[in-house]
């Protein structure tokens, strides 16, 4: 996937697997917090007191699961800024406008 192009800057293929790495992730607990909630819904109008007693761990399992997404995301915000800060150095040290600045005469 070199070479690809977002929003006309280029990203080599290593930058594109780990944004796919972890929204895979994200993913993949997403869909365990979809079963975590049917699980405690279903626990939660059974009105079984084991079931009940049971959703205290459930839900401890699907705030932990929340946090990991968020953190997740974090992460993710932070390698596509630096993603997007090497990308902008390297158009500016290219000779490219962006790293230009004008001399005038005193």
């Amino acid at each position: 996937m070199e070479g690809d192009m977002f929003n006309g800057a280029q990203f080599d293929g290593k930058i594109l697997q780990t944004f796919q790495k972890s929204f895979v992730q994200v993913q993949n607990i997403l869909d365990q917090n979809k079963l975590l909630i049917n699980e405690i819904n279903k626990n939660h109008e059974s009105k079984i007191p084991d079931n009940l007693g049971r959703n205290v761990g459930l839900i401890r399992e699907l705030n932990n699961n929340m946090r990991r997404v968020a953190d997740l995301y974090a992460d993710l915000s932070n390698n596509f800024s630096k993603s997007m800060d090497a990308l902008s150095e390297g158009d500016s040290s290219a000779g490219g406008k962006a790293g230009q600045k004008r001399i005038r005469p005193v």
